[in-house]
């Protein structure tokens, strides 16, 4: 068997391939992926090599953890039904192809209990279902508190927004590019020069940007929270003395769980968590470079999706 791939040959390099699958198991099932996601965190940062040393790093790799597609077959031993719709978080089935993450291909061959199956209408926006995850998972591992600000309006932080709208929260969002400013239901989107505030009891940082610690200390309350909740490629530091004056407490949130993925596959199936307005851009396979490309540089570019329907045709 083979498949059409995205692969990163190296830094900057990035190509589609034809590469070998992994021969299926008894566990195993096969995926013809419909869309994938590009993550604009941890993608970019493969695609321009600077990820910070990572289990399974190197190139050449097949990226993505963001794919849906239709079970085409099933192992003797695995669960999961012949055309089902399912969330796939990424696979590991290309031979010396590294899969870091293994999303991003026409089909995957994946065990079985990895896969989601999902409700026929969600669609493409499953592919959300991942950035999903990690905002509940972000919020569900900590002491309770719901985030009151949330740094950076992109995906990541329209979900953390969400979340914490539907738990009863009314979160401000910082974000400086006013053509990301639109899109708010329930909470408010500021430009943090215009924000005077300095009593946040639980400050969310998905921005990635490894300079805003003693900014962000400078505005929590005595006592309050900053969950790192993006990904950072550079070392973190902050002053002691205006931490230490706040009794400021730090937390890393790791990637989600199975319970966090379980938990918003229901929120959205059931429409309480909407994911609209997130894809904003989408390309066929095909074009898979050049969509990267608009992916990494425009601005204006929230989530691209990659359409591989024509690819298993």
């Amino acid at each position: 068997m083979k498949t059409l791939a995205v692969v990163l040959e190296e830094p900057e390099r990035l190509v589609l391939s034809r590469l070998d699958l992994t021969p299926p198991g008894d566990e195993d099932v096969v995926v013809d992926i419909e869309w994938s996601g590009i993550s604009t965190g941890t993608e970019r940062l493969l695609w321009s090599g600077r990820m910070p040393p990572f289990p399974g790093m190197g190139y050449p790799l097949v990226p993505g953890y963001e794919s849906v597609g239709r079970i085409h077959s099933v192992g003797t031993r695995s669960p999961g039904r012949v055309g089902d719709r399912v969330f796939v978080p990424g696979a590991r089935c290309f031979g010396d192809v590294r899969g870091l993450f293994g999303g991003a291909a026409a089909t995957v061959v994946v065990p079985g209990n990895r896969v989601v199956r999902i409700d026929e209408q969600l669609g493409e926006q499953g592919v959300l279902l991942a950035l999903a995850a990690t905002a509940r998972h972000a919020i569900a591992d900590g002491p309770g508190t719901q985030p009151d600000l949330i740094v950076g309006h992109g995906v990541l932080g329209r979900l953390l927004a969400r979340l914490a709208v539907l738990a009863g929260g009314e979160p401000v969002v910082w974000e400086r590019n006013p053509d990301r400013a639109a899109g708010a239901v329930g909470y408010r989107v500021v430009d943090p020069a215009n924000d005077l505030r300095h009593d946040y009891r639980a400050i969310y940082d998905v921005s990635g940007d490894p300079s805003l610690l003693d900014t962000l200390i400078a505005r929590l309350a005595s006592g309050g929270e900053i969950v790192l909740a993006g990904f950072y490629s550079e070392a973190l530091a902050f002053n002691f003395p205006p931490a230490f004056m706040r009794e400021a407490r730090l937390r890393c949130a790791a990637q989600w769980r199975e319970a966090d993925l379980t938990a918003v596959t229901e929120l959205a199936e059931s429409g309480r968590l909407a994911l609209d307005g997130l894809i904003t851009h989408r390309q066929p396979a095909a074009d898979a470079p050049a969509a990267y490309r608009t992916a990494f540089g425009d601005p204006a570019c929230l989530k691209m999706v990659l359409d591989w329907r024509s690819c298993n045709e």
